[in-house]
């Protein structure tokens, strides 16, 4: 990590010895690391508060408290705490007891600036890992309604967000659209949850996974007898969802003259159970989810143009993972903490490396995909600077576009979502920014 990233923290230096100190600090400070530097132990205890901003650099002789002593206060306080000891020549099995004892690392004098530039380097870079999970886990745990079920800071799943409170409420039909692994179960889900419909089933059938031969009865229902092995009265989905939300998922599955049968029943909202001539009231809103263009798939023939009219009152469509990248970060860590908790398993720190890697490939199966790296990860299954198994890498133009995203989001964060400002920080002309924006679907609301 570039020494850049450390604004913020700071390194609390503790030293006796006036000039090693002066001269520890000036080398660190060269270094444009931030230092705190005290004589005592008792001068440094006010300083180490709970996720304190930084690491702690000590002597372990010390007049007064030791370092030792120092080094057990601090991490007894907040275990993660890096702490560097530093040891006089002759003392590296003190070092070593106090490695057991929780420090992060020993420097041994004499030392070169060089050393111990780079040792606090890598501590802070660990630290500041701890702190952003910790950060990281903490928005996750205060999120609430619809942010704590749809996670995602990038423009697009805000918009989704959006899209469903709008929607929710509303009684029309709805068609989700989106890859396989994007979460179209988990957007009706909220559908149905952020509706007055709420307290009533939701219903969910999966179009592409039925035999045709018992797709008619699981649908509509049966009499006992309709049919040989009809040995009772079943009640269908679509009557079973009374009240309630039926859920058609891979509808483009349905075989076209199940279709015809769906339509009249949308239309009239009865239902005829097979084997009988009775005609059943029903109120249900449908959601279905398809992993291709419904119209286009009317306009080849494959699927109904008037059962597509009915449906698509309204219409929302997911992104695929690779289209929000900067999302992954913070769905990774939502999955590990669930899977944590499921396995009942720590939650383990996410490292830089393995989000970076995380960051870099296709993700064909989508959020799915992800969700299952983030619990073989909880497992110990997966290496923490390996790739994922069976996904490819993005392409170097996909790379380039996320990193411009995060900058210019980074960007409108700063300047509260002000496109002039941002342009004039960015050095370049407020039209240019205004392209981007558009051509990557970046909303500068949520930035306001």
């Amino acid at each position: 990590m570039h020494e850049n990233n450390f604004e913020g923290m700071q390194v609390l230096l503790v030293e006796d010895d006036a000039v090693v100190r002066k001269g520890a600090r000036q080398s660190l400070e060269l270094a444009g690391l931030q230092v705190t530097a005290v004589a005592t132990a008792e001068e440094a205890l006010p300083y180490l508060v709970p996720e304190f901003a930084g690491i702690l650099l000590s002597d372990i002789k010390l007049p007064g408290m030791d370092g030792l002593k120092l080094l057990d206060i601090a991490v007894a306080q907040d275990a993660s705490l890096p702490v560097i000891l530093v040891t006089g020549h002759g003392d590296v099995s003190m070092a070593v007891g106090a490695m057991r004892r929780g420090a992060y690392d020993f420097i041994e004098k004499p030392f070169s600036a060089d050393l111990l530039v780079e040792v606090c380097r890598r501590a802070l870079d660990k630290r500041h890992l701890v702190l952003e999970n910790m950060n990281l886990r903490r928005q996750l745990e205060q999120r609430v309604g619809i942010e704590a079920r749809i996670v995602g800071r990038s423009a697009a799943m805000a918009k989704v967000r959006q899209l469903v409170l709008n929607l929710a409420p509303k009684s029309a039909d709805i068609i989700i659209l989106g890859e396989t692994g994007t979460g179209k179960e988990l957007i009706a889900r909220c559908l149905h949850d952020f509706s007055e419909r709420r307290d009533h089933p939701f219903v969910a059938i999966n179009c592409g996974a039925l035999p045709e031969s018992i797709f008619e009865s699981e649908l509509f229902g049966h009499e006992e007898g309709a049919f040989t092995g009809a040995q009772r009265q079943r009640i269908g989905k679509i009557e079973y969802a009374n009240g309630g939300t039926l859920f058609l998922d891979e509808i483009e599955s349905m075989p076209l003259a199940l279709q015809v049968k769906l339509l009249r029943v949308l239309q009239e909202r009865q239902v005829e159970r097979l084997g009988s001539n009775k005609l059943i009231c029903v109120n249900f809103r449908v959601i279905a989810a398809a992993k291709e263009d419904l119209n286009v798939l009317a306009e080849q023939g494959k699927f109904r143009p008037d059962l597509y009219y009915r449906l698509n009152v309204a219409s929302l469509t997911l992104p695929a993972l690779r289209n929000r990248r900067e999302d992954i970060p913070l769905l990774f860590e939502f999955f590990v903490l669930q899977a944590a908790l499921r396995y009942g398993q720590p939650a383990a720190l996410v490292s830089g490396e393995l989000i970076a890697s995380l960051m870099a490939q296709r993700w064909a199966g989508n959020v799915r995909e992800l969700h299952n790296v983030a619990d073989r990860f909880v497992l110990g299954l997966l290496d923490d600077t390996l790739s994922p198994a069976g996904c490819r890498e993005a392409s170097l133009a996909e790379q380039v576009d996320t990193f411009e995203i995060s900058i210019i989001e980074e960007a409108l964060r700063r300047h509260n979502g002000n496109v002039i400002d941002a342009a004039a920080s960015l050095n370049i002309p407020k039209k240019t920014l205004y392209d981007k924006l558009k051509r990557f679907d970046i909303s500068t609301e949520q930035f306001r």
